[in-house]
């Protein structure tokens, strides 16, 4: 996946709780195991209407938002079934953090496989960036994964806390097959070990 170190990109507000996985890419567009093509369908049902033409009115749809790389949310974002689709649509369309005063355990975790970083805050703060964000496409966020900050429109600076194994994760760009190819030296030692040893196996 690709690495992660500092983003600067438009924060987009979403002030909604309770925002679960069939809310972030509906049920009927599962059906791929590909992780790209999902993006033009991220939020489908608050994007689109039953004709399929975009409502003017969400957020992702109005024009300065419409490349936004940071989300802004509610609590308990990413809630609701386990689907991993999820953070692969958030990522397909351009998604790379996503900031809530909490997260579903699950969707969490996804996010860091796939190279987006959740970043819980008090909701206070999240407050703040949400106030920040409303500003449209003038709501340019810095997310420095290294220092653990995020720099505001105006130049202040919110600090958060990371997990230091998932942070180093993100910032080399390894997943779980990645974190295991680093041990490829070791791993084809103990094969050849064990084919010489019990090579009844």
């Amino acid at each position: 996946m690709d690495k992660f170190n500092k983003l600067t990109g438009v924060a987009a507000p979403l002030p909604i709780i309770n925002v679960d996985t069939d809310m972030i890419i509906p049920k009927q567009f599962l059906k791929t195991i590909k992780r790209t093509g999902l993006g033009k369908n991220l939020f489908d049902e608050m994007r689109y209407d039953d004709e399929g033409k975009e409502i003017p009115d969400f957020v992702l749809n109005k024009p300065a938002y419409r490349n936004a790389q940071i989300l802004v949310t509610g609590e308990n974002f990413g809630c609701g079934s386990s689907r991993e689709h999820a953070p692969w649509a958030l990522l397909d369309f351009g998604i790379r953090c996503v900031i809530a005063p909490s997260f579903a355990d699950i969707f969490y975790n996804n996010c860091f496989q796939n190279g987006i970083l959740p970043i819980v805050l008090p909701q206070e703060e999240v407050d703040k960036l949400m106030d920040d964000a409303e500003r449209g496409s003038n709501a340019v966020v810095t997310i420095d994964l290294e220092r653990q900050e995020i720099r505001g429109p105006d130049g202040g600076v919110i600090n958060f806390d990371i997990d230091p194994f998932r942070k180093h994760c993100l910032i080399e760009g390894l997943d779980g097959v990645g974190l295991t190819l680093k041990k490829e030296a070791e791993i084809a030692t103990f094969e050849k070990k064990l084919e010489e040893t019990q090579p009844w196996l």
